[in-house]
């Protein structure tokens, strides 16, 4: 039996006393043929965990809670728990733990290095021959994953049969760290919820299971070259492989090909016979696949490297068979010997295909033809207008459209006495069309302004109702432009101004001569000069926070300065925060923040990613979702840096993150995270003493936040926490935006020719995100 020393946690407490923690024993890590995705990964728990499941039990213990001595099939297991029950008691520990799933994957984290285990709540030892119903239920009798059910779970201690509470000091000490501990479950709880579900047989994993492992995969390097079909399917084969020893050889050189690895965690060496160690391939690598291409033994052996390796892998029949499905669903149209369309074969169900297809008998007469036709159209007409809305109401071409396929469907109604589905559908996209045409006529003229204090987009003329008021590309916006001395003209232009015209207005408002090579360029506050191209458009709603309109000769550009009110804090409303309820505050920002977020349409991100100038669209409303984001990042460091008192820039720093959780809680997600990403600012962190006053219980709090929000892994903490949110929901749009620039610049949008409707199918995704947040209307909060 080993013994393990669980050190940095209560250990001064432990070594007074004399003793040591002893470890579970050591199990052998999952088969690889058969993973079980309730065995341990690793040979005993490792320091940092074992510390968290002692800190656990010996809280549960000393409150007496769910951890209790039960029968179990006529059998006295000693303090066990339901693992409904655990997670209902983790989940009164922490405000930072948000869904009864992220719960079980912080337990699944301790069950995967086996600090507690599943008890079988069925012995299958039989004196005499089972029936069938008992043959059924050993079927469920197996080992299980943590689950949020009646699944009864144990620490490793009370196997061995630990019997004594634990002393007060141990209770104390373990209350003392707990939120600590809980962070780190917090932080390795999605990855462990991860490997549960690599580890399940194929026909266990359910849809939701297969969508997180496809959108794992879509960021493996080893598998970018293929295409997301692939990957969706490799989603249901995939499997999780955990090796606990370095030295231990995954297979040998002439051995057959039966798997592809892909190295998720350590390294491995490639070791040929006679040359020794010939290469050393880290995480991200992938290895044996050539052996499965080419049905061929395998050319080196894989020996581990390190301690506790990691790897995903697809075994040879599920491998040959995926590149075969997906071959066979592709259809290639070829011209002179070159592919000039492909199209992929998408399976469904039958009643998918008869909703979208009409079957057309061509024994009867052309009128049922001609019904099937008119169907499809207006079917496809709506889908098309309930998905786009806006853009289509703003082409005259399609509007136009729209007006002679509804009068002649009033026509047809009458001439065949049918399609009156067809008809309603119809009703409701020309309603939806009079109440676009009503509202632009009721917000014609509008006009904006830009502050020279660079405030917010905000209305300039006044209105009864100026919630939810779309930016459109034909309002007038008035806005400054300054030349290299600082003096400065106003100008009023349309939205969808192009730079050029800026550029010359300016020029010629401003005397300078418009025979010099003119630029139009922002200045930001600490210096950065960026040039418009000629044919940007929203230049004004684009520019940067706190950032100028300069136009200068390109010879010049080297003498634009910044402004000096550009290099001080923007003034504001001249109050105390602390005069402002927080819940109150967070509840007013909200509703700020949903509007501002309402006005944006999912084709911005399109324009704001691709260039607005390929489009000639404006991306106002969503510039101005960002430069909201901003302000309140920077408005945290400016109240918390320009707070001269010590205890008053405490009590700051304590208002604003409980701002931040006030800010969660109404899933405004933007406003959270830029509150705490102006809490991590180097210009707050450093402020060590207001830091060291600040109350444990704040501390605690904003460590969870920072847990929240960090960026390893692809922001999957973040994700996993919000994944189970319901709408209205204001999204952290920085890291939708993020998502649109790494599909887009990570793939083609064209191959040989061809339009790559894999990437159009991964930017869609992102878009259908905002149209989910916001498919509920923000009611009273």
């Amino acid at each position: 039996m080993k013994l393990l020393i669980f050190t940095g946690f209560g250990s001064s407490v432990m070594a007074a006393k004399g003793f040591q923690l002893t470890s579970a024993q050591p199990r052998r890590s999952m088969s690889p043929d058969q993973p079980n995705p309730a065995e341990p990964i690793t040979d005993a728990p490792s320091t940092t965990i074992g510390r968290i499941g002692w800190a656990l039990r010996t809280l549960l213990l000393s409150q007496n809670t769910c951890l209790k001595d039960r029968k179990v099939s006529g059998r006295l297991v000693r303090r066990c728990a339901p693992g409904t029950e655990l997670v209902d008691w983790l989940l009164s520990l922490s405000s930072s733990i948000h869904t009864r799933a992220q719960a079980a994957g912080m337990w699944q984290g301790l069950l995967e290095e086996g600090v507690i285990s599943h008890v079988p709540c069925l012995f299958t030892t039989f004196r005499k021959p089972v029936n069938k119903q008992q043959i059924n239920k050993l079927a469920v009798n197996k080992e299980q994953p943590f689950k949020d059910k009646c699944f009864l779970y144990r620490f490793w201690q009370d196997e061995e049969g630990a019997t004594a509470l634990p002393p007060l000091e141990d209770v104390a000490t373990a209350e003392e760290q707990i939120q600590d501990s809980l962070g780190i479950l917090i932080h390795r709880g999605p990855d462990a919820f991860l490997r549960m579900i690599l580890r399940k047989q194929s026909h266990e994993r359910t849809s939701d299971d297969q969508e997180t492992i496809y959108e794992e995969l879509l960021h493996i390097r080893a598998l970018a070259h293929l295409s997301n079909s692939v990957k969706r399917e490799l989603a249901s084969v995939i499997v999780f492989e955990a090796h606990p020893k370095a030295g231990t050889v995954l297979f040998h050189q002439g051995d057959e090909g039966r798997s592809w690895y892909i190295i998720v965690r350590g390294s491995v060496d490639v070791v040929i016979h006679g040359k020794g160690t010939v290469n050393t391939l880290q995480e991200g690598d992938d290895f044996g696949k050539l052996a499965l291409i080419n049905d061929a033994p395998r050319a080196a052996t894989i020996v581990l490297r390190e301690n506790n390796c990691h790897f995903l892998r697809v075994d040879k029949d599920n491998f040959n068979r995926i590149l075969r499905d997906v071959e066979a669903n592709t259809v290639r149209l070829k011209e002179h010997g070159k592919d000039v369309l492909i199209l992929e074969k998408i399976n469904t169900n039958t009643k998918q295909v008869f909703s979208s297809h009409f079957k057309i008998d061509y024994t009867k007469q052309d009128r049922e033809f001609v019904l099937a036709c008119k169907r499809r159209v207006v079917q496809f007409v709506y889908r098309w207008v309930t998905t786009i809305r806006q853009p289509v109401f703003e082409d005259d071409v399609a509007v136009e459209f729209l007006e002679d396929l509804a009068n002649e469907l009033e026509s047809d109604i009458i001439q065949f006495n049918a399609l009156q589905e067809e008809a309603s559908l119809m009703h409701h996209v020309m309603s939806q069309l009079r109440r676009y045409t009503e509202d632009r006529k009721a917000h014609e003229g509008q006009k904006w302004k830009l502050p020279p204090l660079g405030q917010p987009i905000s209305l300039f003329s006044t209105g009864n109702d100026t919630n939810r008021t779309i930016i459109m590309p034909q309002n007038d916006i008035i806005f400054r432009v300054y030349c290299a001395d600082h003096t400065y003209c106003t100008l009023r232009l349309s939205i969808d101004t192009p730079a050029e015209t800026i550029k010359l207005v300016a020029a010629d408002k401003l005397k300078m001569r418009t025979n010099d090579e003119l630029l139009l360029v922002e200045v930001k506050s600490n210096g950065e000069r960026v040039t418009f191209k000629d044919n940007d458009i929203s230049i004004p709603t684009a520019l940067s926070l706190n950032g100028r309109i300069f136009v200068s000769p390109k010879d010049h550009l080297d003498a634009l300065t910044c402004l000096s009110e550009q290099e001080e804090p923007t003034q504001g409303v001249d109050a105390d925060i602390e005069m402002f309820s927080t819940k109150d505050l967070a509840y007013y920002m909200t509703l700020f923040d949903w509007d501002l977020f309402w006005c944006v349409h999912e084709y911005e991100l399109l324009y704001h990613t691709f260039g607005r100038h390929h489009f000639g669209q404006i991306t106002a409303n969503l510039d101005v979702f960002l430069r909201r984001f901003n302000e309140i990042q920077f408005w945290v460091v400016t109240e918390i840096c320009m707070t001269t008192s010590l205890s008053k820039r405490v009590a700051v720093l304590r208002k604003f993150i409980k701002l931040a959780a006030y800010c969660k809680e109404y899933q405004n997600l933007n406003a959270f995270c830029a509150i705490v990403m102006g809490l991590s600012n180097v210009a707050v962190s450093r402020l060590s003493m207001t830091w060291e006053k600040l109350p444990s219980k704040f501390r605690k709090l904003y460590t969870e936040f920072e847990s929240l929000i960090d960026p390893s892994r692809n922001h999957r903490a973040y994700r996993v926490s919000v994944g189970k949110l319901q709408p209205p929901v204001v999204p952290f749009m920085p890291l939708l935006l993020k998502d649109m620039t790494f599909t887009h610049e990570g793939n083609k949008t064209c191959l040989d020719g061809l339009v790559n409707f894999e990437k159009m199918h991964m930017l869609a995704q992102t878009m259908r995100t905002i149209r989910f947040c916001r498919s509920r209307h923000l009611g009273k909060l």
